[in-house]
């Protein structure tokens, strides 16, 4: 008696399943399909009902590398990162329509990848691979959507050319640095070029200035001790070679107030210094005589010049 209650419960036993969160189960009944079972408790007819296999609703990644070539006939490799997942109401399609999704969505990326790639150069690969990106989820939802499977993300991860362009790239990209380092040093070089001579000019500028005022302090002296000298009836040739002498003096004094300089005096008679006042007039009136006769002849070209220009034309 006790023997057909074990079996009884044992029969009963296994028309009881359960069905994880997140998973759906395919019930069939006599090979065809009868019912779809939700997370939880289940119940099956033994050896009528059987559950012909189970759907994860969660959300799959699948990574495809893919290699092609562009525009510019570089070739590279990009490793597109597809996430699909089985939508809720088209759990039927997906499990009896499509037998291996994981190759259809690799077929699909690869026919996608291959158009989309070869239209564009490598510089514009790298720039745009969200664009490519969207090409591809855009070419899977329009396919798998009938098969019962959603894409939620398709991503372009990787994009690698072969290590001789890397290389080239590598190279380009430092060229043009150093091309950009070698225009801002001229550039800093341009700067301190200007600017030092900018300053020298200044210094120039105001050197100049000094110059120009020390001699104009020392005409002006000059010719306030003429005018002393000739209060007291010394004329502006004898004052003029008297203030030469003693300038010339002076600069003896100098010169050996200075330990580290060497005054050589030549030997000379007593009447050196008078001859060489005498001179001195003698140059100065000598020079005011040409003056006067170069002023002179400078009068006559003009007064010629005016005379000729107020002639009548010949006819």
């Amino acid at each position: 008696m006790i023997i057909p209650f074990i079996v009884l419960a044992l029969i009963l036993m296994s028309g009881i399943f359960t069905v994880k969160q997140q998973t759906v189960a395919i019930l069939e009944r006599l090979g065809k399909f009868h019912s779809i079972k939700n997370p939880g408790l289940q119940f099956k007819v033994p050896f009528i009902d059987r559950v012909a296999g189970k759907l994860s609703l969660k959300i799959n990644q699948l990574d495809v590398l893919v290699e092609t070539k562009t525009k510019d006939n570089v070739f590279v490799k990009l490793k597109v990162s597809v996430q699909f997942k089985v939508l809720g109401d088209a759990v039927y399609d997906a499990f009896y329509k499509l037998e291996n999704p994981y190759e259809q969505i690799t077929s699909y990326v690869f026919d996608t990848v291959r158009a989309e790639v070869p239209k564009l150069k490598l510089d514009d690969v790298f720039e745009r691979k969200d664009d490519i990106a969207v090409a591809i989820r855009r070419e899977l939802e329009e396919a798998m959507n009938e098969y019962g499977y959603g894409i939620v993300k398709a991503l372009v991860t990787d994009i690698d050319p072969d290590q001789e362009v890397k290389i080239s790239m590598n190279r380009i990209n430092a060229a043009e640095r150093e091309k950009l380092a070698a225009e801002y040093e001229a550039e800093a070089d341009r700067i301190r070029i200007v600017a030092k001579a900018k300053a020298e000019a200044e210094s120039k500028r105001l050197q100049g200035q000094g110059i120009a005022d020390q001699r104009r302090e020392i005409a002006k002296g000059l010719e306030e001790s003429v005018e002393v000298l000739n209060k007291v009836g010394i004329n502006s040739q004898e004052a003029s070679a008297l203030i030469v002498v003693t300038q010339h003096y002076d600069t003896l004094q100098s010169m050996g107030e200075n330990a580290n300089s060497n005054l050589i005096l030549l030997p000379n008679s007593p009447s050196s210094g008078s001859d060489m006042l005498s001179q001195m007039v003698t140059s100065f009136t000598a020079s005011q005589q040409i003056g006067e006769a170069m002023k002179e002849r400078n009068n006559a070209l003009e007064l010629k010049e005016k005379e000729t220009i107020k002639l009548p034309p010949k006819r």
